[in-house]
């Protein structure tokens, strides 16, 4: 029997491999559980923090199309799972009628909603020397807005197991502070007919904070489509790889299957 795909997509400053339990708990469940990498991605983080510049040039418009193109080619419409500006892509595809469903964990804000303010200890973009093509985060960058609510120790270990530089133009293209975004960073929140979305946020995130997300849930408000917000206490944007990540893993599988949305599709 064919078996429902679920498609991750990471966000900047972590590899694909960030999504290896989340794979590993959705196969488990009998989905057919992907994470595939930007285009340029080295196969293992240390390789990638060695030769980044495949990366350096990558923008919002070519990862949209990059995943765009991978949900499209399953016979069965996947799910689509994103953290950050995945969460953001996913928003775009869903909203266009690509994929069965959607799941944004603290995604880059969509349609002008301001993140307010650059994180304490990062630079805004506006800021950001336009010559250098990557920018990287220190392990104590990672630990203060990052992974701020695990201890130091768990915060070096994540870093160095998931941890990569990320694209100047991507930060650009969607919206660090002062900086015009790109056009691909929208949704057209008013789709009746899109499939269920579930918008996921960490209470203390400092990278995209609640009132981010919360304000997205917002613009849904109009539709008719599946529209669910879920909070979680005390979490960071690290929530999809510390140690609290199967909390949020097995809502989402919860989620899933109330909506009918199973690792395998009925047949016909």
């Amino acid at each position: 029997m064919e078996r429902t795909p679920v498609v991750f997509i990471h966000g900047a400053w972590l590899h694909a491999l960030s999504w290896e339990s989340w794979a590993e708990r959705f196969a488990s469940r009998g989905f057919l559980a992907l994470a595939p990498g930007w285009p340029g991605e080295a196969a293992a983080p240390p390789d990638m923090r060695k030769s980044p510049e495949l990366l350096g040039r990558i923008g919002l418009d070519a990862l949209t199309d990059h995943y765009a193109e991978i949900v499209r080619s399953f016979k069965t419409a996947p799910v689509i799972v994103g953290h950050s500006v995945g969460g953001l892509i996913a928003q775009h595809l869903i909203t266009a009628d690509v994929g069965r469903a959607a799941v944004a964990i603290a995604p880059a804000p969509i349609n002008g909603v301001p993140l307010h303010e650059s994180p304490a200890g990062l630079p805004s973009c506006a800021e950001l020397d336009p010559a250098e093509q990557l920018v990287s985060l220190s392990p104590e960058q990672f630990h203060r807005v990052f992974a701020n609510t695990v201890e130091a120790e768990e915060s070096d270990r994540l870093f160095d197991r998931y941890a990569v530089p990320a694209p100047r133009r991507l930060l650009v293209d969607v919206g660090c502070t002062g900086v015009p975004r790109s056009p691909r960073a929208v949704a057209d929140v008013a789709n009746p007919e899109r499939g269920p979305l579930l918008l996921i946020s960490g209470q203390e995130d400092r990278l995209v904070p609640d009132a981010a997300t919360r304000a997205v849930y917002k613009q849904y408000g109009d539709t008719t489509a599946v529209t669910d917000l879920k909070q979680f206490a005390d979490r960071a944007h690290s929530l999809v790889i510390d140690s609290g990540w199967r909390f949020v893993a097995d809502y989402v599988l919860g989620w899933l299957d109330g909506h009918g949305i199973r690792a395998h599709p009925p047949e016909g």
